[in-house]
């Protein structure tokens, strides 16, 4: 086909699109599911509803094929473990009496049965549940949810592509099964697993599917060629069936590199690559390998992944070298959309201009039609639209919010003496042992404590002048009481003020931070039912005033034990919003550093002696190829130290990360110098303290005991075992006890239970150490 036919050829089509809903109306079923107060009819019916409006704007944008399959009520990974079959044992008998329920057990776990563990989707803000496998595992096909939704959108007359993780994907996704031993591979099990791919998609072609998309994300990173040769056999095998549709298989995040020869080789009709950001080099990989003659390319030109507006003449430009590397060349997003907001309209408190500069799911189909009829027709098709871009993209380059020259000189004067404390470890720890006098095993918890209704409501009644600001502060300093005086009566060592004047972790700086935007309706699902507002960081960062002192030392002045300072750090403020992408990454950090540099100062003066700063987005921003870890690595535990490299020798810093994995970065770990760590544990049964311990990480560590997303409520006995597990790693005198992670999503009466037991644990155990006694 020549390039004028396969541009005429080109359509628009998206990989997936925002679940939960324009008001979340997704995670508020599902949780009234959970309450008793909506029936499971009602819940599907809600599901349904959604699909049907995403599909019918899809449609209406100008989209010619619309996903299906991408629709999940938890995690679609964990939708593709119930379409093999791989229920873990101890979930079976749930699924069984209820499959819903089985399936909401399996994510969030009951008070008797564990769930499955969670962990960072790549490098996106997204979690999975992991697959577990074990040499046991039987699977077996159940295409009855895929197969039900293609039939709902064919039934409106549409288009539509099924979208599943492919094979491979998916079992380098799982772990071993508990009880297996830890060095099963799951990807041995992939002989066993293809039949039952084969027989989904033979479903989906009898019900009416004409491509499927097969998504292997994990093939953009390093990958040996064994797993290599699993993939290149994956689909010999699956493209060899004559039993089903056409197979587009894709990828995103980054460049196929070694894997792209292996699909572009593979007996598959298309494949789907992303053009963005790191994956850009799939354009000379793919002309390197010859292209996709006789196939189609899915070119993903639009970043589905952050939230500025598409450079048109530049992705015109990539898709017209395409265009004669491939039979039809079809326009997309560069992976799903889940990982953007719904629509820039709903905002209402940002300038109208700068909503100009920004482009959520709604607004991102658009660029995609546009770029496609720009393909099939030329550039006089688009005029308009490429003027507009032209005048928009000019707007935000020139605008005073991203370039403040003050903030600029500051970052520029940076030495390497303001990232190193002014004492090495060993002598702060010891100064940090002589004033804070702590026993073995001290307790404390990461941060956050439930943020009820009342406070919830009272945040909005502020925002509506129901509430004035004496009222709301008094509501705020009540909390704060409640929190401490729970935390004192429990026996906690390290006391946290609870943050109830908190909406988020990252937000709530950001919304006191120059060069931030704050959005109202831009919700992104995390996992299951947890959305959040990330934040866009437009522009140069500085401090205007103190963000966290007030709070804190109210708290402190209510206790005489010491009550943790709590920041977040440089690389998660990053992380967790939809970041500038104008400059590079390393420059954006560095002034953020300083403004939390300023900020851990100010809690110092106001006689604050514990000072947490979180990065548990330092593990998940890694970059997904090893040649782009040790440039990420320096700048980011650099901007780390930038933060903390003021403070004083006795003043003990603490950091948390959690739902990653961690044995991959824990040099980079040990150079944060932070005095305390506190990690994930509970899921993953203590592994990483066992990972530290291997590397000889030499500085106090928390190994989470109580997992709070799970409602269930770990016992004295578990959380001693757990305990008991980590002192095999990790000396007491440098173990700490802690939940995993902050407990604002949690409710009261689970808390209070959790923390007395954990309390109670960590008493049980430090009354058997020698000079251990409380």
């Amino acid at each position: 086909m020549t390039s004028r036919s396969a541009a005429a050829a080109a359509r628009a089509t998206v990989h997936g699109y925002p679940r939960q809903g324009p008001n979340r109306e997704l995670k508020k079923a599902i949780e009234g599911y959970w309450k008793g107060r909506v029936g499971a009819d009602a819940l599907r019916a809600t599901a349904a509803g959604l699909r049907r409006a995403n599909w019918q704007q899809l449609a209406g944008a100008g989209v010619h094929e619309v996903p299906t399959g991408d629709f999940s009520y938890y995690d679609h990974v964990l939708d593709t473990s119930v379409m093999v079959g791989a229920i873990p044992a101890r979930h079976r008998a749930a699924v069984a009496a209820d499959q819903m329920d089985g399936y909401f057990a399996m994510a969030r776990g009951t008070q008797d049965v564990a769930p499955l563990e969670m962990t960072k989707w790549f490098d996106t803000n997204y979690h999975y549940l992991v697959p577990e496998l074990g040499p046991d595992t039987v699977f077996a096909a159940d295409s009855t949810q895929q197969v039900g939704r293609l039939t709902e959108a064919l039934g409106l007359g549409l288009a539509a592509r099924p979208v599943l993780v492919g094979p491979v994907t998916y079992l380098l996704l799982a772990k071993p099964a508990p009880g297996v031993a830890a060095g099963f591979d799951p990807l041995t099990l992939l002989d066993r697993l293809l039949p039952v791919y084969a027989e989904v998609l033979a479903d989906l072609r009898a019900a009416g599917a004409r491509w499927v998309q097969l998504d292997e994300p994990a093939l953009v990173q390093d990958r040996s060629p064994a797993v290599l040769n699993a993939a290149a056999r994956a689909y010999r095998d699956l493209g060899t069936h004559t039993d089903r549709p056409q197979l587009l298989v894709a990828s995103y995040f980054d460049r196929l590199g070694e894997a792209l020869p292996v699909l572009a080789k593979a007996p598959v009709e298309g494949l789907a690559l992303d053009f963005t950001g790191p994956a850009a080099g799939n354009l000379q990989d793919l002309a390197a390998v010859g292209g996709l003659p006789g196939k189609r390319l899915v070119a993903g030109v639009v970043d589905g992944r952050n939230v500025w507006i598409n450079h048109y003449e530049q992705s015109l430009a990539t898709l017209g070298t395409l265009l004669g590397l491939a039979e039809r060349v079809d326009v997309s997003s560069s992976c799903s959309l889940l990982h953007v907001p719904l629509d820039t309209g709903a905002e209402r408190d940002i300038d109208p201009q700068i909503v100009r500069w920004l482009a959520f799911a709604r607004q991102k189909t658009t660029e995609i039609v546009t770029l496609a009829r720009g393909l099939a027709r030329g550039t006089g098709a688009i005029a308009a639209e490429l003027a507009a871009n032209r005048v928009d993209l000019a707007s935000r380059a020139g605008s005073a919010l991203t370039h403040d020259p003050s903030v600029r000189a500051r970052a520029a004067a940076v030495t390497d003496a303001d990232g190193r404390r002014s004492q090495p470890y060993a002598e702060r720890s010891a100064a940090q042992r002589a004033h804070l006098r702590l026993p073995l095993l001290p307790t404390t918890t990461i941060g956050s404590f439930p943020q009820t209704a009342g406070l919830r409501t009272a945040r909005a009644d502020l925002r509506a002048g129901r509430l004035d600001a004496e009222g709301y502060e008094e509501r705020i300093s009540a909390e704060i009481r409640e929190v401490l005086a729970f935390q004192e009566k429990a026996g906690i060592d390290v006391l946290v003020h609870g943050e109830p004047e908190r909406n988020d972790m990252v937000q709530y700086f950001a919304e006191r931070l120059t060069g931030y935007l704050a959005t109202q309706h831009g919700w992104v699902q995390s996992y299951g039912t947890r959305c959040v507002r990330p934040p866009i960081l437009a522009g140069d960062i500085s401090r205007p005033e103190p963000m966290t002192v007030r709070w804190t030392r109210y708290a402190q002045s209510l206790t005489e034990r010491p009550v943790k300072g709590m920041l977040t750090g440089p690389v998660t403020m990053l992380a967790w919003s939809f970041v500038r992408d104008d400059q590079p990454l390393g420059d954006t950090a560095r002034q953020v550093a300083l403004a939390l540099r300023d900020e851990v100062t100010d809690l110092e003066a106001a006689g604050t002696s514990v000072i947490q700063v979180d990065e548990p987005a330092l593990r998940e921003t890694l970059p997904l190829r090893a040649a782009g870890h040790a440039a990420y690595l320096a700048w980011a535990t650099e901007a780390f130290r930038l933060t903390t490299g003021g403070a004083r020798p006795g003043t003990q810093i603490h950091t948390h990360m959690c739902y990653a994995e961690f044995g991959d970065i824990l040099r980079a770990i040990e150079d944060l110098d932070a005095d305390v760590i506190s990690l994930e544990a509970a899921r993953s049964r203590m592994q990483v303290a066992s990972e530290l311990a291997t590397a000889g990480y030499p500085r106090e560590v928390g190994p989470g005991v109580y997992d709070i997303h799970s409602p269930r409520v770990p016992d004295v006995a578990e959380a001693t075992a757990l305990l008991r597990k980590g002192l095999a790693a990790i000396p007491a005198e440098r173990l700490w006890v802690n939940p995993d992670c902050g407990l604002k999503t949690r409710g009261w009466p689970e808390v209070r239970a959790a923390l007395e037991n954990l309390v109670a644990a960590a008493r049980e155990i430090r009354g058997s150490l020698p000079g251990g006694a409380s």
